[in-house]
């Protein structure tokens, strides 16, 4: 398809779906409650509705004054207006600002200062909020509003729709003529977007027309994705890949921002409806998922869904297993590895990892990502805690050894623009090529598949000996008590003691100290077995849950666990 489109720009996949499909619905939004058979009404949007009123919004912001390059923040809650306002942006050559609000409001806050934007895109509540703090902001000249502007000026969304049908500002004294849209070309900036912030503070990735368009092909040519499907995008981002692969948005009732509190029978109702046969979701989401059909004894309730998606963090096989039962019999669920720097990296699909992977990651053999995809080469380096500038700085390790992880492929981004001093300590320069350091560290197998094991800025080290985070946490992770563990090291690097941090599941948790007790025991049990925990000696029940990023639900906050120890 990327031959078809007119230019660079990766918004003209649209114009090309919408020519072949252009009565086919793009997005499937709820507007009210269920009715007593769990069916609802939807707000309906075509690919050809899409594609206009983007064209309409895009040139609307050429007309006012918008350039190619300039930088505008999106602050719209997830649904069928964000996707097409950001489509309707990178039409006008714009560089989108995106960042999970799920940061926090402290990170929210300096990411979008130290991004510098030209201006906003946001509803009335974020632009009053930008504007009592417009000293954090002060090349914020060109905002957007989402329903009624107050006192902060700009224009509002209608305004620029009106703009765009007119074709020209009406400021104008020259007639009007039909407002021409810029020529994008691959390698010019599409869009800043920051990571989760998981380890250290977020950092703004810059995402090129090209990144985009090897991601779409990546992801299309490897899942088999076709015109005509049905997603229930529980993961808002990829709603964005849905438009330009001629695949429908179901919309599903829940907080994106809180996928664990999903309400399963919300999904259930939406999938039945719209027949989905595909669904994007964290691991936090399907275990959730899971648990409730377990909890409610409910037989295959996605009986069309032949596909899920899930990223973010590993998904044990035991979750991969129970979720086949729910799917088509023929369905299959794979779990794509990358990260925000570089996606897609690998794949692994549900059968080779409850057959092979999953029994050896509960012992402790890490878990097993699946092998690359196309144009992706890899490899596992040895751990370096500092910057590495060139490909002549790098020792390859053998097959087996851990190390930390580098990828380069057209997928991969080359740089950060905010928080830049972090391109020395992640980007190596081997030639026109740029490498990434994933931050990562496993190993790759006789297969080529890479196995991880943790974060590098997660490991413990004392002396000479190294505990790696997910090949000790599976340990714990078995016993039938417990949700989710956490290694953390107690004192300063290469002094540490590492001490495990214990979730247990809400219907287990200890209501008594003889009860938390028992459990540490019957923990420090199973860690003398393995060879990869005999040494740790403690652990400790926590009275609350494990800080996790709120995106994924899943990445939890080790530095913070860290703190608490010290």
């Amino acid at each position: 398809m990327s031959s078809e489109v007119r230019d660079g720009n990766v918004a003209s996949r649209l114009r090309v779906i919408a020519s072949l499909a252009p009565g086919a619905i793009a997005i499937a939004q709820p507007n009210g409650p269920p009715a007593n058979d769990g069916n609802r009404s939807y707000a309906l949007t075509t690919f050809q509705n899409l594609d206009e009123r983007t064209e309409r919004i895009a040139r609307g912001l050429v007309a006012w004054g918008i350039r190619p390059g300039m930088r505008l923040a999106m602050l719209v809650p997830f649904g069928a207006q964000f996707i097409e306002l950001v489509f309707a942006l990178l039409k006008a050559g714009v560089i989108v600002v995106l960042i999970d609000p799920g940061i926090g409001r402290k990170h929210l806050v300096k990411c979008l200062s130290d991004a510098r934007p030209d201006g906003f895109v946001g509803i009335p509540k974020a632009q009053a909020i930008r504007t009592l703090l417009r000293h954090r902001f002060p090349t914020a000249t060109w905002n957007v509003t989402l329903g009624r502007r107050y006192f902060w000026g700009g224009k509002t969304l209608d305004q620029i729709i009106q703009l765009g049908a007119d074709g020209a500002d009406k400021d104008q004294s020259s007639p009007r003529k039909t407002t021409a849209l810029p020529t994008i070309n691959r390698p010019d900036p599409a869009a800043i977007i920051f990571t989760t912030g998981s380890t250290g503070p977020p950092k703004g990735v810059l995402y090129s027309h090209g990144t985009f368009h090897a991601q779409i092909d990546r992801i299309r040519e490897r899942y088999d994705i076709h015109r005509g499907s049905r997603d229930l995008a529980c993961f808002p981002l990829f709603g964005l890949f849905d438009a330009v692969m001629g695949v429908t948005t179901i919309i599903p009732d829940m907080d994106p921002t809180r996928p664990a509190d999903v309400d399963p029978q919300r999904l259930i109702e939406a999938a039945r409806q719209w027949e989905v046969d595909q669904a994007f979701g964290s691991p936090a989401l399907w275990n959730t998922v899971v648990r409730w059909c377990d909890q409610h004894a409910v037989k295959q309730p996605f009986p069309t869904l032949r596909r899920v998606l899930s990223a973010g963090a590993p998904v044990p096989a035991a979750t991969m297993a129970k979720l086949r039962g729910l799917i088509a019999e023929d369905g299959e669920i794979f779990t794509p590895y990358g990260a925000t720097e570089a996606l897609p990296i690998a794949s692994i699909e549900s059968r080779e990892v409850i057959a092979e992977t999953g029994p050896a990651a509960i012992k402790g053999k890490g878990v097993c990502v699946g092998t690359r995809f196309q144009d992706v080469r890899w490899k596992v380096i040895e751990i370096d805690d500092g910057p590495i500038e060139t490909i002549d700085q790098v020792t390859e390790l053998p097959k087996g050894k851990i190390g930390e992880l580098m990828v380069t492929g057209p997928m991969v981004t080359r740089k950060y623009v905010v928080r830049s001093d972090q391109n020395a300590m992640h980007k190596v320069i081997d030639g026109d090529t740029v490498w990434h350091r994933m931050g990562d560290v496993g190993y790759l197998d006789a297969n080529d598949r890479f196995w991880f094991c943790g974060r590098k800025a997660h490991r413990v080290r004392n002396g000479k000996k190294t505990w790696y985070t997910v090949p000790c946490e599976a340990i714990f992770n078995a016993h039938e008590h417990v949700y989710r563990s956490a290694l953390v090291g107690r004192g300063q690097p290469g002094h540490q003691t590492p001490v495990i941090l214990i979730e247990p599941l809400r219907e287990f948790w200890p209501k008594t100290n003889q009860e938390s007790q028992r459990l540490v025991e019957q923990l420090l049990d199973l860690a003398a077995r393995n060879p990869n925990t005999r040494t740790i000696q403690e652990v400790i029940i926590r009275d609350e849950p494990l800080p996790v990023d709120i995106r994924h639900n899943s990445k939890i906050f080790r530095e913070k666990l860290a703190a608490e120890l010290q």
